[in-house]
């Protein structure tokens, strides 16, 4: 780490800042470019190419401790990214994304001297101010910060300026209109995993609004969700990624689908990856999304690449380019739900258990429990993931320990012993669901049969084609193939043999 070199602070924040709000203004729909506009905008770009460089050299200055010519080279290359902003703003076709990249990458320098503000932009530890009636925000109110540098949460402005980026900015508004139902269930399913998820992140010296945005958008709070891809758990690990952070399977337990070790090794996964991404969090959730192997070597491109440089953004697939924003905006609500007109709802997920004092399934415990505590949905969906190792259909038997929330424990012992409720929990579980006869059940189609051969399209990998098709691992397809690691390199038109692979 450097240490400070000029004083007052370099101010980087403030103007650019105000120049990305009016570019994203002023540019939102720019006209498709004509051949009299080609010179102007190469020599627009040229500029801006060319501040960065001298950026870059201004920070080999200040290594050298010669800080008068680094002070003035960082001057100029700041005067002239600000002036080839303002140039971007009039001329027809400049892609603003240019620039929130330059931007986005001149803040990422690993030189904190370079990534504070003006003095009023400095980082606080303490809890906003919230009006009355405004929710508080459940990290800054109830969890410390920490002080790792991870790039969204490593400063004020880094995460305005995420907050500010156009597909981040079209990510909240889909997080807070057609998708607030699943935010809002995704965060209380999350309280009631919280106390099981968040400490392997905080062993791990993570944010806990990374894990969060993680969870929200990979399975919604869902511990069992399964993916097409094969992708399982509630932060879908691939199975053989899963093996890889040690998730197994275990007396039939496939541990994927356990809250405290999915975290665990998800944790892994992402300190793994910011170190091979130098804390460039938004590349390693494009890996985490899109494969490793494909962003790694579009991070080769260029030193401290950023997902948001034009000619690494629009290499990624669509669902990776939406996957990113989402979880960043997801992590972001989850810190400042009080400037979105978001209020989370107040959650108790202090964890508890009981022993059965009676043979009952979780589908029965659901049923008798009912909406205690005031759950509008119920509590099906947070037995089951508190108790992932258990089939909820098959009844335990009594003496066997059941986890719940520590609020249902009285509500077990009043509405799940005996009275009307068990009765009508029994009675429930004891329907028997009609079977075809012999001769309806031989008619019936058989299902369609699985393709043997798959062949490849332009932006395949292989990663993508063994999640498509339920390939039982990345390894063992590329064998079957002849493809070599680490690259596993595809060609459009080579044909594969879907060996090991499951139906879509």
């Amino acid at each position: 780490m450097l240490r400070p070199i000029f004083s007052p602070r370099v101010r980087l924040g403030s103007s650019l800042i105000a120049i990305v709000l009016t570019l994203l203004a002023g540019c939102s729909s720019a006209p498709t470019r004509n051949t009299s506009a080609n010179a102007a905008l190469d020599a627009l770009y040229a500029k801006l190419d060319q501040a960065s460089r001298d950026y870059d050299q201004a920070l080999t200055l200040a290594r050298q401790d010669d800080n008068a010519q680094a002070e003035h080279a960082i001057s100029v290359a700041l005067d002239t990214m600000r002036n080839t902003a303002a140039q971007c703003v009039n001329l027809p076709g400049c892609d603003v994304q240019r620039f929130i990249s330059s931007y986005d990458r001149a803040l990422r320098l690993k030189d904190g001297s370079f990534l504070g503000g003006d003095e009023g932009d400095q980082i606080s530890d303490q809890p906003e101010t919230v009006t009355s009636g405004e929710s508080a925000s459940p990290v800054l109110n109830a969890v410390p910060q920490t002080q790792r540098s991870v790039s969204l949460l490593r400063g004020r402005q880094l995460s305005d300026l995420i907050a500010m980026n156009g597909p981040v900015k079209a990510a909240l508004q889909t997080w807070l209109t057609s998708m607030r139902p699943n935010l809002m269930q995704a965060y209380v399913d999350y309280q009631y995993l919280r106390f099981e998820m968040w400490p392997e992140y905080q062993k791990a010296d993570l944010p806990e609004a990374i894990l969060f945005g993680i969870l929200a958008k990979e399975s919604g709070g869902k511990v069992h969700a399964v993916s097409r891809s094969g992708a399982a758990g509630p932060l879908q690990f691939m199975p053989a990624t899963g093996a890889r952070f040690g998730l197994t399977t275990v007396d039939g337990f496939d541990q994927r689908f356990d809250p405290t070790l999915s975290a665990r090794a998800n944790a892994e996964y992402l300190n793994e990856q910011l170190a091979q991404f130098n804390d460039n969090l938004e590349m390693v959730l494009a890996a985490y999304n899109g494969g490793e192997g494909r962003v790694g070597r579009l991070a080769t491109m260029q030193g401290n690449a950023s997902f948001w440089d034009p000619q690494i953004y629009f290499s990624l697939s669509p669902e990776t380019r939406d996957y990113v924003p989402m979880v960043l905006a997801a992590a972001w609500l989850f810190m400042h739900p009080e400037r979105y007109n978001l209020h989370f709802p107040q959650v108790d997920g202090a964890p508890g258990h009981i022993i059965l004092q009676r043979p009952a399934s979780l589908t029965e415990l659901a049923v008798c429990l009912g909406q205690a505590g005031g759950q509008r949905y119920g509590w099906f969906r947070t037995l089951r993931n508190l108790n992932p190792q258990l089939d909820p259909q098959v009844q335990e038997p009594m003496g066997a320990r059941i986890e719940l929330p520590k609020t249902l424990q009285d509500d077990y012992a009043k509405s799940c012993i005996s009275g009307p409720w068990v009765a009508l929990a029994d009675d429930l579980h004891s329907a028997v669901l009609p079977t075809p006869p012999p001769q309806i059940a031989q008619a019936a189609d058989p299902p369609p049969p699985h393709p043997r051969h798959y062949t490849v399209r332009r932006g395949d990998t292989l990663s993508s084609i063994a999640r498509k098709y339920s390939c039982d691992d990345v390894r063992s397809l590329a064998k079957a193939n002849h493809l070599h690691a680490p690259g596993y390199a595809l060609k459009p038109g080579q044909e594969l043999t879907l060996r090991g692979c499951g139906r879509e």
